[in-house]
């Protein structure tokens, strides 16, 4: 997927938090700490710093979800993510994201905070973002 193909599905997937831009996804895959994964017709785009992972975002089309292609991909980016050394994971996730965070307690992360007012909504208004994580065990080799 090129980032303008990147950027069509998060705009399909997301208002909130607002879509990124392709020039946003192009920045972020030049950088070395970034990695892709695509998959059917999704993709989860994640980062490595030191030892700890950051699930950057995840979108599948809308006519795909609900078929495993978010798990697939959230497991992908863990283990990419241990195959990389890093000792854990995080994310955010809009507090009111049901499914999301279904997803995510399925594939092993569990809560550690709250981000109020985290996420602008088209509205005006301001939604807060769940931070979860999840600790992982490294790939062989890896130190």
């Amino acid at each position: 997927m090129t980032p303008s193909d990147l950027a069509r599905l998060h705009a399909r997937a997301f208002t909130v938090p607002r879509p990124w831009s392709a020039a946003e996804f192009s920045e972020l895959l030049s950088r070395a700490d970034t990695f892709l994964i695509t998959h059917g017709t999704g993709f989860v785009l994640g980062r490595v710093i030191v030892d700890e992972a950051e699930l950057l975002t995840i979108a599948v089309e809308a006519e795909a979800r609900r078929q495993g292609t978010g798990l697939f991909l959230t497991e992908a980016f863990l283990a990419e993510a241990a195959r990389r050394g890093t000792a854990t994971a995080f994310l955010e996730v809009a507090a009111d994201n049901a499914a999301a965070i279904a997803l995510y307690h399925r594939a092993g992360f569990r809560a550690a905070g709250r981000r109020k007012g985290y996420y602008a909504c088209p509205d005006g208004t301001r939604r807060d973002a769940l931070v979860m994580t999840r600790a992982l065990a490294q790939a062989p080799g890896t130190t």
